[in-house]
C-alpha cells in the first residue's frame, strides 16, 4: 500500500524540483528525504526517479505517479475536513424544500427530531415540487430538498448529493361504492371512461398520470385541477371524479378507497443538497440529511 507521505514528498519534488527544497519545506534532512523517496520507488516496484551528476528528476512514471498522488492527497484532504465538519456542533438556518406530500410526515417529523437534538439549527420548510425544486438547489435559493429522482426530465448533477429516502407507491384513488374499488389492484386501461382530477399543468404528478394514461392507451378526462392534494381527495370523496397520488399524500380523514395500479407504479423519493467545500463543511446541512434518513 502507498504511503500518503511520500506521495506527498514525491509531489513536493514535482513542484519544487530539488531534494533539498523538498527537505527545508519539511524541516527534514535530504538524506531523509532520499531514503523515503527510494522506499516509494520499492514499495512501487519502478523507477521514479533518474539521477544526473547530484541533481534527480522525475522519469516517465514518477511524473505520471505524481499527477495521480496529487488527486489521492486531495480526496484525502476533502475527506479530513468533511470529518472535521461532522463534529463541529450543528447551527445555523437551513432551508428545506419539499413536495407536498412530504411535507407534513417526512419533513416535520424531520424537523422535530432534528430539534430535539441540534436546538440550535433551525429549518425554514418550503413547499416545492420535484420539477421546481432542483433547480431552485442549483441556484441556491435552497439548502436541501426532498424530491424524486425519476421523473422526466430529471437530470443528475455531479455537484449534487443524493441521499435515496424510501420508495412511495402510487395508488388510484376511488369513491367508496365505485365499481372498481372491488378490485386487488387496478389496470389504468379499465379507467378510460373515467372523469380525473389531477394537478396543475406542469407539475410532477399531473405529468406523471398523463404519461400513465396514455402508455395505457387513452387521453384522460380531466374535469378538475387542483395543487392541494385535500381538495383532489375532497373531490374523490364526493363522487365527482377519481385520481392518482402517491401513497403519502392519501388523507384517512377522507371517505375513499385507494387500490395498487397493475403493474404497480412507484416513485423514489430522495434527499439531495449541494456538495460541500471541503473548506466550508456545513454540519447543519449534514445533520437535516440525518434526520431524513431517520424519519424515513
Amino acid at each position: 500500500m502507498l504511503n500518503p507521505w511520500r506521495l506527498r514528498l514525491l509531489v513536493d519534488l514535482a513542484t519544487y524540483g530539488t531534494v533539498r527544497a523538498v527537505a527545508q519545506r519539511g524541516n527534514h534532512s535530504p538524506s531523509a528525504v532520499s531514503q523515503q523517496l527510494a522506499t516509494l520507488e520499492r514499495e512501487t516496484g519502478t523507477a521514479l526517479l533518474e539521477r544526473t551528476g547530484r541533481r534527480v528528476r522525475l522519469t516517465a512514471a514518477g511524473v505520471l505517479l505524481a499527477g495521480r498522488a496529487r488527486e489521492i492527497l486531495a480526496a484525502m484532504d476533502a475527506a479530513e475536513a468533511a470529518l472535521r465538519g461532522l463534529a463541529l456542533e450543528p447551527a445555523g438556518t437551513v432551508r428545506l424544500g419539499a413536495f407536498q406530500s412530504a411535507l407534513p410526515g417526512l419533513a416535520a417529523q424531520a424537523v422535530s427530531r432534528l430539534a430535539a437534538r441540534h436546538p440550535d439549527v433551525t429549518v425554514v420548510l418550503l413547499e416545492m415540487e420535484p420539477h421546481e425544486s432542483m433547480p431552485a438547489l442549483r441556484r441556491g435559493e435552497v439548502d436541501v430538498i426532498i424530491t424524486t429522482t425519476d421523473f422526466v426530465g430529471a437530470e443528475l448533477d455531479p455537484a449534487i448529493d443524493l441521499v435515496p429516502l424510501a420508495s412511495d407507491e402510487v395508488v388510484v384513488v376511488l369513491p367508496l361504492d365505485h365499481p372498481l374499488a372491488g378490485l386487488e389492484a387496478v389496470p389504468l386501461a379499465v379507467c378510460a371512461d373515467q372523469r380525473w382530477t389531477f394537478e396543475g399543468a406542469g407539475s410532477y404528478m399531473s405529468e406523471l398520470a398523463t404519461r400513465l394514461c396514455r402508455e395505457a392507451g387513452f387521453e384522460p378526462s380531466v374535469v378538475c385541477r387542483f395543487n392541494n392534494y385535500m381538495l383532489a381527495q375532497q373531490h374523490v370523496e364526493l363522487g365527482q371524479s377519481i385520481t392518482l397520488l402517491p401513497s403519502l399524500a392519501v388523507d384517512p380523514r377522507y371517505r375513499v378507497v385507494t387500490r395498487p395500479l397493475s403493474p404497480p407504479v412507484t416513485r423514489r423519493i430522495t434527499a439531495a443538497a449541494r456538495r460541500p467545500s471541503p473548506s466550508a463543511p456545513r454540519p447543519e446541512v449534514t445533520a437535516v440529511l440525518t434526520a431524513l434518513r431517520s424519519s424515513a
